[in-house]
């Protein structure tokens, strides 16, 4: 199982990441804020690494962090410190796994719609390989690669048709899914690619969703993957390595129990025992979503004639996932208090009736003014934000120990003005 976010504790009645109160965070930095904990990413990262190592041994495997999950610099860091490599899905998500230091032989290029530039800058970076998403992609990174007179590393990823069993919005491994290539076609695909000059088709690559809480479907889609791999060496193939994509979930309600990745790591041996590939994982979430929360300011309760409402300072222009999944966030009060548990409706002040965080909630009392945070927030939450409402969305800080910093600035909405352009003409 992933570590549990014990960095985040209470210490008598007052909420602290590590050993810095966020009521001190809050009065330092402001609200809306998310913060994170570093030694909460070390642990997870640690967690993968620990149970890796002892089942497929060191040197078999390369865990490459999902930067789309948060790729804040310093996080991107701390993770690079502790030997991890980078899953990447943008030219620009590249350019903040390079400047972290993240060497190029452990970056992998994910995602679909990878344009002409993004392939020349994947080639002159030179990452360990591409995972192509269609058969024209193919074709793309064969001329740029003989126009620039160098040998692109070619995965293809590989759509398995399993369905993962999680959110629709978030699965990506079924046939109507936009992602990968149909696993029947992947043979031909290989035939055709190996008559391409500058062109090394040398691993395959799954990825069936977020947020998976079974391994049923990681084996069901590993199994195929592996019998493909056998599929494509006789007909000639040299494989090297094998991306397993990532997807382990975390617990974000009290009644999911994420993967042991102890048994995790043991069904991936068996899986793929006697093939001699090298193995990429690339976790997100895992990672960094139990190591963050979006700390948040009460400023009103509104009681109607059917709800109450508790209005925070944060809004789904900082945190989306609630409104675009559904997604459920936890609240957890600052600073605890007594007395019998309300039912509130927790929503933000944007103007939507989406921006909502938690319905029919129970709850301490709460108050104007009450410091509380949305647990579980450090993944797919500061990178999807936006200034919609013209809300500048919230600065992050990470805490390390006593130690604390503010490792992204929010923006002002001078900034958000400066950034507009007035043609002269109006």
């Amino acid at each position: 199982m992933t570590a549990a976010p014990r960095h985040f504790h209470y210490v008598k009645n007052d909420l602290c990441a590590e050993d810095v109160t966020l009521q001190a965070v809050a009065e330092k930095y402001g609200t809306p804020l998310y913060v994170y904990s570093a030694a909460q990413i070390r642990d997870n990262y640690r967690a993968y690494d620990v149970a890796l190592s002892r089942t497929l041994g060191r040197g078999a495997y390369t865990i490459c962090y999902a930067c789309k999950a948060n790729s804040n610099q310093a996080v991107l860091e701390l993770l690079r410190k502790e030997g991890a490599g980078a899953d990447i899905v943008s030219a620009g998500e590249m350019q903040r796994a390079l400047a972290a230091g993240i060497a190029p032989d452990k970056i992998i290029f994910s995602g679909v719609g990878k344009t002409a530039e993004d392939i020349d800058a994947a080639l002159t970076a030179g990452v360990v390989h591409i995972n192509i998403e269609a058969e024209a992609e193919l074709d793309l990174i064969a001329a740029i690669a003989k126009k620039r007179r160098v040998t692109a590393q070619v995965a293809v990823r590989v759509n398995p048709n399993v369905d993962a069993g999680t959110h629709a919005k978030i699965t990506t491994g079924k046939k109507e899914n936009k992602f990968g290539i149909d696993i029947e076609a992947v043979p031909a695909l290989f035939k055709r690619g190996r008559k391409l000059a500058y062109v090394e088709m040398n691993g395959v690559a799954v990825h069936i969703g977020s947020q998976l809480t079974s391994l049923t479907p990681f084996k069901r889609a590993y199994q195929r993957l592996a019998k493909l791999v056998v599929t494509l060496r006789q007909q000639g193939a040299t494989l090297t390595r094998v991306d397993l994509g990532g997807g382990i979930g975390i617990a974000y309600r009290g009644d999911e129990t994420p993967p042991d990745l102890h048994l995790y790591a043991l069904m991936v041996r068996d899986v793929f025992a006697g093939l001699g590939v090298h193995l990429c994982l690339e976790p997100g979430r895992s990672i960094v979503g139990n190591a963050g929360v979006l700390l948040s300011r009460v400023v009103q309760i509104k009681k109607g004639t059917a709800k109450s409402f508790a209005i925070i300072d944060a809004g789904m222009n900082d945190l989306l996932r609630p409104a675009l999944y559904d997604a459920y966030h936890g609240l957890s009060p600052v600073r605890k208090s007594s007395g019998r548990r309300l039912t509130y409706d927790v929503v933000g002040p944007v103007c939507e009736s989406s921006d909502i965080f938690l319905s029919a909630e129970k709850l301490s009392p709460l108050s104007v003014g009450d410091l509380v945070v949305l647990r579980d927030a450090g993944a797919y939450g500061a990178v999807m934000s936006s200034a919609y409402n013209a809300r500048p969305p919230a600065g992050e800080v990470l805490v390390a120990g006593k130690k604390h910093a503010r490792i992204r600035h929010p923006q002002t909405v001078q900034d958000l003005i400066d950034q507009d352009i007035v043609p002269a003409w109006i």
